[in-house]
């Protein structure tokens, strides 16, 4: 493949980002670590119109875990502080560009003003076609799981589920948004490599990109040599090489 062909015929639908590297970026530089955060929505703006220039279908982006509510007080406070002025600031920009914004999540736990402002994106971006930005906030993978979990349950005791019935489709149904495919696409940036308890149901699959590059660096380029690399490999979902080559051939 040529060092900057893409193939559009290749592109993942969905792709999904561990956010990683803000802290430590600041720090190298001598920085506080709000300073990365600050930076960090500079990558967020350019990763989000570089996606939907690409045709990127989905691009989901891991902003706040539920992990991170033991951090600082006052490191909590600013990401939230953050996290309500992009949403008031570029919430324009993301409607020009057709943009449907969602959120999954236990948004309950977000401070009253952070969750007007995303409700309010959700809602004034509702009918927006052109790309799906979901925002994972207050997320963590397991206890979506969990939340799938308890409402099965409730719809097992009220008679709605027969529990004998159950299989996977039926419980992804009851994820925080069953209607988004699986990320083709996991990328993470600040050279760890683990996933981080981000969308363990749906990455099953998922083709895994990490990169040393933190967060507060990546830009454009960055994202090309993750779509790059996914497309160099191929995606076999349990089968033989063989038999992905015969399925590719009897499409054709």
């Amino acid at each position: 493949m040529e060092e900057d062909a893409l193939r559009p015929d290749r592109m993942p639908r969905h792709v999904a980002i561990i956010m990683d590297g803000n802290g430590r970026w600041a720090e190298r530089k001598g920085l506080s670590r709000n300073e990365g955060h600050r930076e960090g929505l500079e990558s967020v703006r350019t990763v989000v119109r570089s996606a939907g220039d690409l045709g990127v279908e989905f691009l989901t982006l891991y902003a706040f875990s539920l992990e991170n509510w033991n951090r600082p007080q006052a490191e909590v406070a600013e990401l939230m502080r953050l996290l309500e002025w992009y949403l008031e600031e570029e919430l324009a920009e993301v409607k020009d560009n057709d943009i449907q914004v969602r959120c999954i999540g236990r948004r309950d736990r977000l401070p009253p003003l952070a969750r007007e402002r995303i409700e309010k994106a959700i809602e004034e971006t509702r009918n927006n076609r052109s790309m799906t930005l979901v925002f994972a906030l207050s997320y963590g993978g397991r206890a979506e799981i969990v939340d799938a979990a308890r409402g099965l349950l409730r719809d097992a005791e009220l008679g709605k589920i027969d529990p004998g019935s159950l299989d996977e489709k039926t419980f992804a149904a009851y994820l925080y948004d069953p209607t988004l495919p699986d990320p083709d696409l996991l990328i993470r940036t600040g050279s760890e490599s683990r996933v981080s308890n981000f969308l363990l149901w749906q990455i099953a699959y998922s083709e895994i990109y990490t990169t040393d590059v933190m967060w507060p660096d990546f830009r454009e380029p960055n994202l090309l040599a993750a779509i790059r690399e996914y497309q160099s490999r191929e995606r076999r979902f349990g089968l033989t090489s063989a038999q992905v080559g015969a399925g590719r051939s009897g499409a054709q």
